[in-house]
């Protein structure tokens, strides 16, 4: 197994959330040292904390983040807190004690009515508080760590260790006949086993001198809408895709609107980065459903004969 004797010691913040949990298991499987930090043990808009945590190591990787998207349109503040104030907080950490900083951001800081794919240097444009605090947070690292400030945006995240849209899809296939999913909302669902790798990889090449400081989309390559990843959910699982039917975003209301279009361009990893964008969505879904967790509740949703 390849190790990287110049990679130091990592932290990860947000540590036990489902990217954090494979951010961790990346590292890991690199052999890299890290400690991962969850909401309890580290406050990240504590600055005297946040010092003492930065401490020694070489890279940190923020996962920790309000994610609560509709509960931030009520708590706007208290979301702000962290996604923005905190990550002003780690970024200025950072800079005194000269550390990478790889932030993890989002989709939702961009107005999401583009036709083409969004290029990082796109205006951006929030529709809700979630994406407001988000965007303070960008702009944060980018104004602290220019050189040494790695924003990753990513979307339609799911994977093993969170609540997430795949794992409802199959959750339901064992419950119900039929389902509603919208069908004018597109995007690139992205794993997050294969973002976290990403994210060691831009970490490594960060600390090699060969990946300049901004902003990068981690997001799979290709495009969809919720109906057709949960179609090829379906399929790939071995139940019928017919069973999922189409509707629109009007049919969902929900407290904080979401971006139609949110297919991000990845011109920066080869560019700036040395890197190849990252696997197409369906290459990420077939390897994601072949895993333990998402094999089970295939399994459950066949056994259960519904449909």
């Amino acid at each position: 197994m390849r190790t990287y004797s110049f990679a130091g010691r990592w932290l990860v913040t947000g540590a036990g959330g489902m990217l954090g949990q494979d951010v961790l298991a990346a590292l890991k499987a690199s052999r890299i040292e890290a400690v991962g930090l969850r909401r309890a043990d580290l406050d990240i808009t504590d600055p005297v904390a946040v010092r003492a945590a930065v401490e020694g190591v070489t890279v940190v990787v923020n996962c920790a983040a309000w994610t609560d998207v509709d509960g931030a349109e009520t708590a706007e503040e208290a979301a702000t807190a962290v996604n923005g104030t905190g990550v002003r907080v780690l970024a200025e950490a950072c800079a005194a004690a000269h550390v990478r900083l790889l932030h993890v951001s989002t989709d939702y800081v961009l107005p999401g009515d583009a036709t083409e794919p969004y290029p990082e240097d796109a205006e951006t444009g929030p529709l809700n508080a979630y994406g407001r605090s988000k965007l303070l947070g960008e702009q944060a690292v980018a104004e602290l760590l220019p050189q040494d400030g790695y924003i990753v945006r990513t979307a339609w995240l799911y994977g093993e260790h969170g609540p997430n849209f795949v794992a409802t899809m199959l959750e339901l296939a064992a419950r119900r006949e039929s389902l509603d999913v919208v069908d004018d909302q597109h995007g690139q669902p992205t794993w997050s086993r294969a973002l976290a790798r990403r994210l060691v990889e831009l970490g490594l090449a960060a600390l090699k001198g060969w990946a300049m400081g901004g902003i990068y989309h981690g997001t799979a390559s290709g495009r969809t809408t919720w109906r057709g990843l949960a179609r090829e959910t379906y399929r790939l699982s071995g139940l019928d895709p017919e069973r999922i039917r189409p509707t629109t975003s009007a049919a969902f209301v929900r407290p904080a609107a979401r971006p139609a279009f949110s297919v991000l361009g990845h011109e920066a990893w080869e560019e700036e980065a040395g890197l190849p964008p990252l696997a197409d969505w369906r290459e990420q879904l077939a390897e994601a459903l072949a895993t333990p967790g998402f094999a089970a509740l295939a399994a459950r949703a066949r056994r259960s004969g519904t449909g």
